[in-house]
């Protein structure tokens, strides 16, 4: 391919139609903030890893965002429909309880748009996402565990807590709350890109979807767009196992290793009239399959990212091999040195 002439190259901003940076003829076409670089994540077939399971597995990778996970998409949703609504004005301050990637991508946002980012979140959760969130300019409030929480497991208990504190410095800073557990823009986010991406990705050739939900706008978002275009399409929650809520087992603790997910309590924006089934997956089984992923694809995930892959690996012997499995890979590995989890 030969070289493009250096005096031929023109910068111009990215139109709506076409945000990312590219060679348009001589033209380089540039984003005009990282914004424009949310979403469009890569969807990769997990050939090497599912090659003894008759049904196909894919996983997406949204650590391909700015903020490192799949957060950035409802970040970026729910500070444009306040700023539509009139909720957040130039200049205001942003508050969230977040376990670290929906602060991360508000903070990602707030320092394109202006705002002032507060991320309320549990000492329970990993180092690496405070520091990111540090690096961001975010302002962070750490939050004590409960007694008898497990250090660097967040339970229910601790996620209360946090609640308490977020609600608090809300009302004293007058900021405006994304509120992702209970925002429809966090859901609304996976409607219109997540789950069409998948469609488009899989030339309308997916028949299953998994994901585990925490606020559960990925898991609702993401299934109703994908059921809208195929009511066949069977989609299942992937929940830690000792905290079974959704398929209504047994609690047996309220602390698990999947930050940011499975909360041990259905989340507000739960439909379940869009779930077709749940998986129970232990912490060791997350940690496992995501060193798999590592080791035998490449892709440098979180805990949940383990566990999603896990949950696919466990339905693909019930499909065949004209079956698609899609799932998700939340975020990165790099926010997780600190834990065991790649120890």
């Amino acid at each position: 391919m030969a070289a493009r002439p250096h005096h031929a190259r023109r910068y111009h901003g990215a139109g709506a139609d076409n945000p990312g940076t590219s060679w348009k003829g001589d033209v380089l076409v540039l984003s005009r903030s990282v914004l424009d670089t949310i979403g469009n994540t890569p969807l990769v077939a997990l050939d090497r890893l599912a090659a003894d399971v008759p049904a196909r597995i894919a996983a997406k990778l949204e650590y391909y965002g700015p903020g490192g996970s799949i957060k950035d998409r409802a970040a970026l949703f729910a500070i444009e429909a306040a700023e539509r609504s009139g909720r957040l004005r130039p200049g205001g301050t942003v508050v969230e309880l977040t376990s670290g990637n929906m602060g991360i991508g508000l903070s990602v946002v707030c320092v394109v748009k202006g705002y002032q980012m507060t991320a309320v979140m549990s000492v329970g959760n990993s180092v690496e996402r405070r520091r990111v969130l540090e690096g961001l300019g975010a302002r962070i409030e750490l939050v004590p565990q409960a007694p008898g929480s497990v250090p660097g497991q967040v339970s229910r208990e601790d996620l209360g807590l946090v609640e308490v504190r977020a609600a608090q410095l809300t009302r004293e800073l007058n900021a405006f709350r994304p509120d992702q557990f209970n925002n429809p823009a966090c859901v609304d986010a996976h409607d219109a890109s997540t789950g069409q991406e998948i469609w488009r990705q899989t030339d309308g050739s997916v028949t299953a979807f998994l994901a585990a939900p925490g606020t559960g706008g990925t898991f609702v978002g993401v299934a109703r767009a994908l059921k809208r275009h195929n009511p066949a399409i069977r989609c299942y929650a992937v929940e830690p196992a000792s905290a079974p809520v959704i398929s209504g087992g047994p609690i047996t603790s309220t602390s698990h290793k999947l930050q940011g997910a499975g909360y041990a309590t259905v989340p507000p924006l739960w439909d379940p009239a869009l779930c077709d089934g749940a998986f129970a997956i232990t912490d060791d089984d997350a940690i496992a399959t995501a060193r798999l992923l590592a080791t035998r694809e490449g892709i440098f995930g979180g805990f949940t990212g383990g566990a999603n892959v896990a949950a696919a690996l466990q339905l693909s012997p019930r499909l065949t091999d004209r079956d698609v499995i899609v799932t998700i890979v939340p975020d990165t590995g790099l926010k997780y040195l600190s834990t065991d989890l790649y120890a």
